[in-house]
């Protein structure tokens, strides 16, 4: 099979690979769109330990299953394989499963193929007429779905629900729709970018600014690098909520004398539940998320330039969908 494969810094290319051999009560999955994400990128530039060259990347997945009793039926992956037996697992915090595993980590290789494979209670179920450039998209909206529950069920009932979230990629935006689904009645994107503020208010709808001002009842750090810890601990209001999503990097930035004086809630929000991937799956499913048509498609064998492109700001897009058998 084509598979585009990480083989160092800065280094994707585009190779013939053996096909992937599913193990016991795994599927073999006809991809047919995937997703590049922040942790792909950060792996690219050679910043991810978890993810050692040579490796295949890629886990917002969307496709067919090829084989078995199922052969034929479309499908959305959900890429966090965990044990279903520890006391997160059971507890309905599979995100937090000491012995999970993510396609795109060793030992499972990742989605910018072909094929993959994946167990079967990790995939759900497309209905007929969702596209599967939209059905793979599950993935980075359940992150942002996942932050928009906690949160909310975080903050205190006395305050307003108004949203302010640092960084309009994939993830702030999935956080605003999430946020906007559960019946938060007021949410603004800080984005720096002037390309995509511009694509956020025209193509999507939201409410964009170039940077924070004033005081949020609920402040989402949706990119995490200390520059953006830093104002969103100035910019949470006093009793508010500070949601940290972004993996940007781990140093510094929060005000901590500030959290402690003001009583300000600190949550690490990591993935999701295997109940928050289907939930966001059925609002895909169900229109609750909008038309979700604020991704640029490209072939697999031009995923090299899109690292590129993305890597140089040069996509306004949220998100690029590689298509593996253009």
């Amino acid at each position: 099979m084509k598979a585009l494969v990480y083989e160092g810094a800065r280094s994707m290319v585009l190779r013939d690979v053996p096909n992937p051999s599913p193990s016991l009560g795994d599927h073999l999955i006809r991809v047919e769109a995937v997703g590049i994400c922040g942790s792909d990128m950060h792996a690219y530039l050679g910043h991810d330990e978890r993810r050692p060259a040579p490796l295949i990347l890629g886990h917002e997945a969307a496709g067919v299953i090829v084989g078995g009793p199922r052969d034929g039926d479309c499908v959305t992956v959900n890429p966090l394989v965990t044990c279903g037996t520890c006391a997160a697992c059971t507890a309905g915090r599979e995100n937090l499963c000491p012995d999970r595993q993510i396609i795109s980590m060793p030992p499972r290789e990742g989605a910018f193929a072909q094929f993959v494979t994946i167990p079967e209670r990790n995939l759900v179920g497309v209905p007929e007429g969702v596209p599967l450039r939209m059905a793979a998209l599950a993935e980075p909206l359940a992150v942002g779905w996942h932050a928009a529950r906690l949160a909310l069920a975080t903050l205190h009932p006395g305050m307003e629900r108004r949203a302010l979230i640092l960084g309009g990629g994939a993830i702030g935006l999935a956080t605003s729709l999430s946020l906007e689904a559960m019946g938060c009645p007021q949410i603004t994107i800080s984005e720096p970018a002037a390309s995509r503020r511009a694509y956020l208010q025209d193509r999507c709808g939201q409410h964009v600014t170039n940077a924070p001002t004033g005081h949020w009842p609920l402040l989402v750090d949706a990119v995490g690098y200390a520059t953006t810890r830093s104002a969103a601990s100035a910019h949470v209001a006093p009793g508010g909520v500070l949601m940290h999503v972004g993996l940007g990097d781990n140093e510094g930035g929060l005000d901590v004398r500030r959290m402690t004086l003001q009583e300000i809630t600190f949550v690490g929000t990591y993935a999701y539940s295997a109940q928050d991937f289907r939930d966001t799956a059925q609002a895909i499913f169900d229109g609750r998320l909008g038309p979700l048509d604020w991704t640029e498609t490209r072939a697999l064998e031009e995923g090299a330039d899109a690292f590129a492109d993305l890597l140089a700001h040069k996509v306004a897009a949220p998100k690029i969908v590689l298509t593996p058998w253009n």
